[in-house]
């Protein structure tokens, strides 16, 4: 007989917050797959719950998700957990359940926190529509065309961060989607909780007098209605080279011409790089 896989919800801070019904299927699962074991065992011993765990993170979940679904088959039930919060949101959880999907083992979901939507619902920003957008690639190229990509989107968008790219990150954010409105969430559930709502430029500032601690989600507001821009991206890359020709460096004078006529800084920043190289070619 086919045993069950069981997608539980853990704490994200406050173990209180831990549902009665997570903790029973924990007592009662024949083992429990975790993102990081260390991690896990310390929950467990809190409730006073002894199983054997199996580590699925990252770099194994493939090999591992196969493991854990024949033991299933075999008539085992198994628990699946992730460090905080509900796991297979942006979490390597995700391919076992797309594993289980295609070799159908039943699947039941055992709801508990979400970092994502408790900081929504705290952050002060728009709540009806809105998309996650998990973690900014490390990659500068990769990073630049996913904000690139959500840059004119009208619904809130929430991100996750680490406190040691947090202030390059919103400096990214400024630079691609203007200085908008953002919430800045932190320790969700902790003793040193901090919902921060201010605009991009005053994140920054503030980070730069504050260093960052503890783990982050970002919640920034969508794409303002605005009015068209009343230039084109060539007058607008126009003025950029004018500034230059003031003094101002290449990416102070795109961030200074974006906010004067409504285009990204990235985008008046290529269109300005551009007219440059024209010029040392006809030159």
């Amino acid at each position: 007989m086919t045993g069950t896989v069981y997608i539980v919800g853990t704490p994200i801070g406050n173990l209180q917050d831990m549902s009665p019904r997570a903790v029973e299927t924990l007592r009662t699962v024949d083992f429990i797959a975790a993102e990081d074991t260390r991690v896990t065992l310390r929950l467990l011993n809190h409730f006073g719950i002894k199983k054997p765990l199996v580590s699925c993170y990252e770099h194994n979940i493939r090999e591992r998700s196969l493991m854990v679904i024949d033991r299933v088959l075999n008539g085992e039930s198994c628990a699946v957990v992730t460090d905080a919060g509900m796991p297979c949101i942006s979490d390597p959880g995700e391919v076992l359940v797309e594993e289980c999907h295609r070799r159908q083992v039943p699947l039941r979901a055992v709801p508990g926190p979400s970092a994502a939507v408790t900081a929504l619902a705290v952050s002060g920003l728009p709540t009806s529509r809105f998309s996650f957008e998990g973690f900014l690639s490390v990659s500068k190229k990769a990073r630049r065309e996913h904000l690139e990509e959500i840059r004119d989107v009208r619904h809130t968008m929430i991100f996750y961060e680490a406190p040691h790219k947090l202030k390059n990150t919103l400096r990214d954010l400024y630079d691609t989607l203007g200085n908008r409105r953002i919430s800045v969430v932190r320790e969700l559930t902790k003793i040193y909780e901090q919902v921060l709502l201010c605009d991009l430029q005053q994140a920054i500032a503030y980070f730069e007098a504050t260093p960052p601690k503890g783990e982050f989600v970002l919640v920034v507001e969508g794409c303002p209605k605005t009015k068209e821009p009343s230039l084109t991206l060539e007058q607008a890359a126009e003025l950029a080279q004018s500034l230059c020709a003031e003094g101002k460096s290449p990416s102070a004078a795109a961030r200074e011409a974006a906010a004067q006529t409504g285009f990204s800084k990235s985008a008046v920043y290529r269109a300005l790089l551009e007219r440059s190289q024209q010029d040392v070619e006809q030159g």
